[in-house]
Formats: structure tokens, sequence, C-alpha cells
């Protein structure tokens, strides 16, 4: 088995799920006491998102590269980032680092492909959505995807930090989420991203009625699997 290498506390609330996915996949596949072997670093978010918000993204990805190459020295195997917002700096972490790092986005568009589903939404922190490292993925690989209108984006991202990352679940920002996604389900997409590892604690498959690529359950699942692959 594999050794995992998880950079998490981006939000901890998110994490959290990572490592019950991902011990969950593991005994489904294995059976019996089986469980992931994993090292996890967990971040004070506060840091981070200090650097996110003050532009400070090539220090964000030092602190990020630093911790890589711990869990590296340690003996993981690869790295799995439990936040979407992070993978920006995913390219400067790879150039000091010998192990490989299973991006989010890439898991995604796996499982988008599989549904063979052509146009998204993305939804996820203002970073995500507006930036290009995170659609460039999903463009690439012939899938059309959008992103809500400005005033949207500003509602999306107020409450993914002022509230899901301290674990609030409010019931009339569900509503703000549903009214948001039927808008963009007017503009004739097909799925829905949930394109940071907080919105699922608010939003799952059973509040809407086109398909929803959950993903923490996606990038988690799919460290999982690449732990118990030979």
């Amino acid at each position: 088995m594999k050794t995992i290498g998880l950079i998490g506390g981006m939000s901890w609330e998110s994490t959290e799920l990572y490592y019950r996915i991902i011990n969950e996949t593991v005994k489904e596949n294995l059976g019996g006491l089986h469980s992931a072997k994993c090292l996890l670093y967990s971040v004070n978010f506060e840091e981070i998102e200090k650097y996110q918000s003050t532009d400070q993204w090539e220090k964000s990805a030092e602190v990020l590269t630093e911790i890589a190459k711990k869990l590296e020295d340690a003996g993981a195997d690869f790295i799995g980032i439990c936040t979407n917002t992070m993978h920006k700096t995913v390219p400067y972490m790879e150039k000091s680092i010998n192990i490989p790092i299973l991006h989010i986005a890439e898991a995604t568009v796996e499982e988008i492909k599989a549904q063979n589903i052509k146009k998204v939404a993305l939804l996820g922190t203002k970073y995500t959505m507006i930036e290009d490292f995170y659609k460039e993925k999903i463009l690439e690989s012939g899938i059309e995807v959008i992103i809500p209108n400005e005033d949207d984006i500003k509602i999306i991202n107020d409450i993914i930090y002022d509230e899901l990352c301290l674990g609030k679940v409010e019931f009339k920002s569900k509503e703000k989420y549903l009214k948001i996604i039927e808008k963009m389900k007017n503009q004739g997409v097909k799925g829905v991203i949930l394109g940071c590892t907080e919105i699922g604690l608010l939003i799952s498959q059973k509040d809407v009625d086109i398909k929803v690529f959950d993903t923490t359950k996606i990038h988690a699942k799919k460290i999982a699997l690449n732990v118990i692959k030979n």
C-alpha cells in the first residue's frame, strides 16, 4: 500500500471529510480492518487565507512546498492537497518535489467525461471561479465551463469564507446557492462542479436535478484508489 501525503486544514472541516472518505474507500475495496496509510499536515488556515487575500500567492506556494517536502521526506509516495483553491500553487510545488501531486481538477474532469457531459457550471472561491488555473484543466479536456455573474461570485465566495470555513451551515445560504445554480442551469449547463471542498457541506445531489460533481468526494476517492493501486 502506498502512503498518502495529505496537506489539509484549508479548512479543517473539509479535511475531516477527506480522512473519512479515504478510509471508507480503502476499506470498501480491501475489506477487513484495512485503512489508508496516511501522513497529514494540517496548516493554520488563518495564515494561508491572509496570503490569498493579499495576493501573496508565491508566499503561500512556498509554505505548501515546504510542507510537501516534509511529507516526501517522511515517506509519502504522492501528495493530495485537500482544497481546490490552493491547486493554484501546484506548478510551483512540482518544481521542488520528486513525488506526484494528484490534482483535484484532473480527477473531477475524469468524472465529468465519464458522465459524457459537455457543459458545466463552476462554483468555488472567487479565485477558483475567476482565474484560469482551474478552468483551464476543464477547457483543455473539451468541456465548456461557465461561472456565475459578478454579484453571484461575491455571494458564493462570502458564504465560503464567512460561514462554511467556520463550520456554519445556514439554510438561507443554501437557498442562495440553489438560486444561482438555477440561473446557470438556464444557460444550458448539465452539471455543476462544487469547486470548493466546503460547498458539499451545503449542497448535495438531492438538492438539484442536474449532475453534481462534489470535488471533495471525487478527489478523496481518487486518492484512496491511488493508495491501493499497484
